[in-house]
């Protein structure tokens, strides 16, 4: 009988709003705290800018996470010619072939700035895909996200012009069309990678980067401001495409 009558004043307590209620909230999950604590199979290592962190044919042991810094991926083919294929960022992951049975790396990957980057070997990378729902749940939105860019890069390829192509590079560097505020001035890159990524000629990257200047799309300030007129450029060279599916293909 007490105990129901204290819960009768709890309750009437409670409709009042005198009784304070502790409510546990929920922790967001925090990526880089998660990876710091886990359980063994990581290391963590800063590489110079030109550093490779792993290359072409070498063993797919591990998967890797850039904790500062930025990437680029090239192929070599058996001819000798080299491609720049894909540019990483603080946040990103990499290597992740190892976990679909890939025995060598496939691509070079290089530090373009002074980079820290965490290796997780596969069998740390593949127990905490298991036991930890919200990293698996984060880490598969990684692999979406970037199978969309794959695919935007193929259509990209196949049907723009390199004018385009260029315009496309520089917004998705520039973080236009991502979740957040784009981050204009981006760090410097060469004519050279950026002719190798869109596969064209570096005298071609010189001619469309002095046009985008003239035009007030870019502009050179110690690094490169590109700013939001260039998005309204390529959507104005895309017949039939509405705002919003750019803004996607874009961004992926």
């Amino acid at each position: 009988m007490a105990d129901k009558t204290q819960s009768d004043s709890d309750a009437a307590r409670i409709k009042r709003g005198t009784l304070a209620v502790k409510i546990k909230r929920k922790q967001p999950f925090v990526l880089e705290s998660f990876l710091s604590h886990a359980d063994g199979g990581r290391t963590i290592a800063n590489y110079r800018k030109n550093e490779a962190i792993f290359r072409q044919g070498d063993s797919a042991d591990a998967v890797f996470y850039i904790m500062d810094g930025e990437c680029k991926v090239t192929v070599v083919s058996e001819k000798g010619k080299e491609a720049v294929v894909a540019l990483h960022e603080k946040g990103d992951f990499f290597g992740e072939g190892c976990l679909t049975g890939q025995p060598r790396r496939i691509a070079t990957v290089t530090a373009t700035t002074e980079s820290e980057i965490m290796r997780l070997d596969k069998a740390t990378m593949v127990r905490a895909l298991h036991d930890q729902p919200k990293f698996s749940e984060l880490f598969m939105s990684h692999l979406l996200a970037r199978n969309v860019r794959v695919e935007a890069d193929l259509v990209d390829q196949l049907f723009n012009s390199s004018e385009k192509r260029l315009a496309r590079l520089l917004l998705l560097m520039a973080n236009f069309g991502k979740e957040g505020r784009p981050e204009p001035v981006i760090a410097k890159v060469s004519q050279e990678t950026l002719a190798e990524m869109i596969g064209t000629t570096r005298s071609r990257v010189s001619f469309f980067m002095n046009k985008f200047r003239k035009l007030g799309f870019i502009d050179y300030n110690g690094g490169l401001e590109v700013h939001s007129s260039l998005l309204n450029m390529v959507l104005h060279e895309t017949p039939g495409i509405t705002k919003d599916s750019e803004r996607r293909m874009i961004g992926g």
